[in-house]
């Protein structure tokens, strides 16, 4: 009987409109790599924690206390700060106190980094990915040697590196204060093949006195989901201009898709460009006009990669809506079983992870030309005037 009830049930589930839909669900729907899947398997199993699901509810929590605390700065503060933070006495000898990033922002402990890999980790993949795949589409002669991942976590950017620039990696400097976070990403890598050269560091300041100045830029670095975890719009700035100045070509900077986490990155960009054209108006006035100091000149400043296609002002910022966008990634066989859906209703296989980001680049903006220019377009009276009568004729067969 269940034999004849089969055929039956199942045309009732799968029905033309349940297969499109499943089909407009599954449209760029990123797939998180094997290697990675497995290595956070075996790194869930070797941990052994009973308390899973309770430690990844407890996980959330602590992310929307964060979210709580940014929401809670002033804006008309944080506008003033960003737009000039050499205003005033104290907010120029800021800039002078070596900001150390592991006595702020959220420390893990040894469960909530064990919740982090299993709840957490495969969607900030998935959202790394996807913005290093756009600086690569818009940068496609980019290929970065030397990175820098401040505030690594157990390396998402990392894998997501690998996979967007697998050959082009020669070392790469994780600086994570999270001695736990530091420990679970080590043992996610172990057994992988044809890594780059690797050093972790607790700060920025640890960072930069076991390194040569003269090697102290990198071609890339990469701040992702950390900046929101920085309780002060001083602390952020403070170690944004210290991410900058470790950049040789490109700062990729990563928050979630909320409107704080836009708001970080806005006010972020802001502030680079800001200074960049600071530092270029005061250049243009001190130098001479020479051969050498022009091409000087063409190196300095800075303009924005992804996802802006300019460098004024954001449009959105007076339309009342935040810039973010969305990846929706495969749901692991670890986030389906430790995860728990809102309303106790079923888990789906997908989530959507959303984020906001800024890509910014050294130097002058390029004046390629548009690939549209000296293209003549019809008019729609011009397209008008060359129908014929068989083109009006209806068919209503």
């Amino acid at each position: 009987m269940a034999t004849t009830l089969l055929p039956e049930t199942a045309q009732k589930v799968l029905t033309q409109e349940a297969i499109r839909s499943a089909a407009k669900q599954s449209q760029r729907c990123l797939t998180v790599p094997v290697k990675l899947r497995r290595a956070i398997k075996k790194y869930l199993r070797d941990q052994e924690e009973p308390h899973m699901k309770r430690n990844v509810l407890r996980l959330s929590e602590s992310f929307t206390q964060i979210k709580d605390v940014n929401s809670q700065l002033i804006a008309s503060t944080s506008k003033q700060l960003v737009e000039d933070p050499l205003q005033c006495v104290d907010q120029s000898q800021r800039w002078k106190i070596k900001s150390s990033y592991g006595d702020i922002g959220l420390t893990y402990t040894d469960d909530e980094t064990i919740a982090y890999v299993a709840s957490r980790m495969p969607a900030v993949f998935s959202a790394c990915h996807r913005v290093l795949k756009e600086v690569r589409r818009r940068l496609p002669g980019f290929s970065p040697a030397k990175v820098l991942d401040f505030g690594a976590g157990t390396g998402s950017a990392f894998w997501a590196l690998r996979e967007v620039w697998p050959n082009s990696l020669e070392k790469v400097n994780l600086v994570e204060p999270s001695q736990s976070m530091q420990r679970a990403g080590q043992s996610l890598i172990q057994g992988q093949k044809n890594l780059p050269l690797i050093h972790s560091y607790g700060t920025l300041q640890s960072l930069t006195k076991n390194i040569k100045k003269s090697e102290r830029e990198h071609d890339l670095v990469i701040a992702s989901y950390v900046l929101g975890e920085i309780p002060s719009l001083k602390d952020r700035i403070t170690v944004v201009r210290q991410l900058w100045d470790l950049t040789r070509d490109v700062l990729i900077l990563i928050e979630p898709g909320t409107p704080q986490g836009s708001n970080i990155i806005s006010q972020m960009r802001s502030h680079i460009l800001w200074m960049e054209k600071r530092k270029c108006r005061k250049s243009k006035a001190a130098i001479d006009e020479t051969s050498k100091d022009l091409v000087v000149a063409q190196k300095s400043g800075a303009y924005i990669v992804a996802p802006c296609s300019h460098d004024g002002a954001c449009p959105l910022e007076k339309a009342g809506k935040y810039c973010h966008f969305v990846q929706r990634l495969e749901r692991t066989s670890t986030q389906r079983a430790y995860k728990r859906s809102k309303g106790g209703q079923p888990l789906r296989g997908f989530e959507d992870e959303k984020f906001s980001f800024i890509a910014v680049r050294r130097g002058q903006r390029p004046r390629e030309p548009w690939p549209l220019d000296g293209v003549k377009f019809e008019t729609l009276k011009e397209q008008h005037a060359k129908r014929t009568l068989e083109d009006l004729e209806i068919d209503y067969d």
